[in-house]
This record gives C-alpha cells, structure tokens and sequence, in this order.
C-alpha cells in the first residue's frame, strides 16, 4: 500500500470514528428519548439542531468521499477490514470522554482486532 493511499484510509478510518463519538456526544446532549409520531417533529428539531450531530454527520459526508478515494487505490479486500481500527480508536476515547468502561474482555478483543488489521495489512 502506498504511503497516499495509506493516508486515505487511515483520514476515512479516523473520520469515521470522529463521527460516531460525535453523534455519541450529540445524543448526550439531548439525552434519553424514544422516536413516534407524536414527538417526530419536536425530537427531529433537537437532533437537527444539536451541533455535535451536525458534526458528526459532516465527518461522515468527509469520510464517504475519502473513502472512495483510497477505494480508487486499495482493494476493498484491504481497505474494509482497515476501518476495524475506528472500534478500537472509539473503545479507547468513549473511556476517556464518555467513562465507558473498558473491560478486560474488550481489552482482549481490541487486540485480536489489532492483530488481524496488521494480517490483513502486510498480506
């Protein structure tokens, strides 16, 4: 894999991520609530209007355009397992940011992930 189309992954990978522990924040923001026809209108605003999920969903628009451009130059056989690698970077920052516990048996399966991103990497 070439250092550009390296690059291209791993930005598609890392926005990715920026964008899931964005809508993860937004959803914080406006807390616990449950979708139907008579809170449509009310939920659909606060979402819409909630910057983090702004963000995140900018993060993804980003992300699709990179990714079809490191597509262009890897094979999906290689690319695709590459964004395996936003689990794990999402497991460590939502300990951090959100106090999501991270248990051993997470501990263990981000390193079986690392080890099979590395696999598929130098295959």
């Amino acid at each position: 894999m070439t250092p550009i189309a390296f690059s291209l992954v791993l930005t598609g990978v890392l926005l990715n991520a920026a964008a899931q522990l964005l809508l993860k924040a937004g959803t914080n923001a406006i807390g616990h609530f449950d979708f139907s026809l008579s809170n449509l209108i009310p939920i659909g605003f606060k979402v819409a209007g909630q910057p983090a999920i702004i963000a995140g969903l900018a993060c993804y628009a980003v992300s699709v355009v990179v990714w079809i451009m490191a597509l262009s130059r890897v094979p999906v056989s290689i690319a695709y397992p590459m964004l395996s690698i936003g689990y794990v970077i999402n497991a460590l920052i939502a300990h951090y940011w959100f106090g999501e516990v991270l248990v051993m048996q997470k501990a263990l399966g981000i390193g079986f992930i690392l080890i099979g991103v590395i696999l598929v990497a130098n295959s």
